[in-house]
């Protein structure tokens, strides 16, 4: 008896119940999400596609010895065996990613790209893009100085705060500053956490900063919060270990449009990269031509943000997209992106690095197949380990080598 149900039961029941399981998580890497909710799924499967394909062979082995048991677990048999080829996409998938995202940042940055890092900062990186140990216990994260909830400034009233993260020993470290994503209506310098505490075990003092939130707020609040969080910055250096010579921004999402804004402006310090994860670049195009599902509503989060529609308000529309900031002699940029993002079109970030690139930019477009929106939000997942591989060596070429 386990659990007080028959051992023989359980032997029939539990290969059905895993088999059931497998499908209904791995379904989500080839069918969009409809939903919010669902969503969730969407994002999570592919990231999670090594536990699902132990799953799903599991479910297989325990269910062979009950296939004469009648249609269900013949049934069940042909789940799982869908189960297990949706599960193993990513992974079939990696390697032409990997080697496409290699070309281009050595087509973009140079062949010799790498030996312009100091060997001390290489030795810091990962040494592959994909540790399959890592995806079942984690990334391993060395322990960093970590101080929350430092107030930067009080506009109307609202506390506005920052998190620093920065490395055990003191020194002069280059700085990246996070901005998180929420559609600007949500968020905290808390989110994403393992990434902050990642880069600052890797020699980085990492700032991540809040901003005022839609609908209460509209742009470009959250922008003028933001330049007041690098103004802050900058006066507190010596603070925060920051090297001002060597800063970095990066944004996910709806921070990544921050991001991209305050950086491609006049800055208190010259900012040396940008780094876009699947964030929106004409806003426009994105009210226009929403992502089809669309599970969370895109233009009731830009009609919040923005105060309508664009043919109400064509100049704040136009204000708030990074693509007409475009110009010559533009800090270097990575756009990573999600091929299945059902919530910013991965086609405007490709239509943004084009724009980038015409005007004599450095830029760097790597869009992951099997990947939606938000994918880095598991930290060990099969894209973010893919994503943070390429993510850290720009930064690293930016900020210690030949990015100058």
């Amino acid at each position: 008896m386990i659990f007080g149900m028959p051992f023989s039961l359980l032997s029939q029941f539990l290969p059905l119940c895993l088999s059931v399981l497998g499908f209904f998580i791995s379904l989500w890497i080839v069918i969009p999400a409809p939903t919010r909710i669902l969503l969730r799924l969407g994002v999570g499967a592919p990231e999670i596609s090594p536990w699902l394909v132990g799953i799903n062979a599991i479910a297989l082995l325990l269910l062979v010895p009950n296939l004469s048991a009648g249609w269900l677990y013949s049934s069940a048999v042909v789940c799982s065996l869908l189960s297990l080829l949706f599960s193993l996409l990513p992974l079939i998938q990696f390697p032409a990613a990997n080697a496409q995202f290699a070309a281009k940042m050595q087509t973009v940055l140079g062949a010799g790209y790498l030996t312009q890092i100091p060997q001390t900062v290489q030795s810091q990186l990962r040494p592959h893009p994909l540790n399959l140990v890592d995806v079942f216990r984690g990334i391993p994260i060395r322990e960093v100085q970590i101080k929350r909830g430092i107030v930067f400034a009080n506009p109307d009233g609202e506390s506005l705060k920052l998190n620093s993260y920065r490395p055990i020993n003191p020194g002069k470290y280059p700085a990246i500053v996070v901005i998180y994503g929420g559609g600007w209506r949500s968020g905290s310098p808390d989110d994403h956490e393992s990434f902050s505490r990642y880069l600052a075990a890797q020699g980085y003092s990492v700032v991540a900063l809040d901003y005022r939130h839609a609908p209460q707020y509209r742009f470009p609040t959250q922008l003028e919060d933001v330049k007041a969080a690098l103004s802050y910055i900058q006066t507190h250096t010596d603070d925060f270990d920051i090297d001002p010579e060597r800063v970095a921004l990066i944004g996910r999402s709806a921070g990544a449009q921050l991001a991209e804004i305050a950086a491609y402006q006049s800055n208190p310090f010259p900012v040396r990269a940008v780094v876009n994860y699947y964030g929106p670049s004409n806003l426009v195009e994105g009210y226009h031509n929403p992502p089809v599902p669309n599970p969370i509503g895109t233009l009731a989060i830009l009609r919040d943000f923005l105060g309508g529609p664009p043919n109400e308000q064509a100049a704040l529309y136009r204000e708030a997209s990074p693509i007409h900031y475009v110009k010559p002699n533009l800090p270097p940029t990575l756009l990573v992106y999600g091929r299945r993002d059902h919530v910013i079109r991965p086609s405007f970030g490709r239509q943004f690095h084009q724009k980038l690139t015409a005007m004599g930019n450095q830029a760097i477009f790597l869009d992951i197949p099997w990947a939606e929106h938000a994918f880095d939000v598991i930290f060990h997942g099969v894209s973010n380990q893919l994503a943070l591989y390429y993510t850290e060596r720009f930064l690293a070429w930016a900020l210690w080598g030949g990015g100058e």
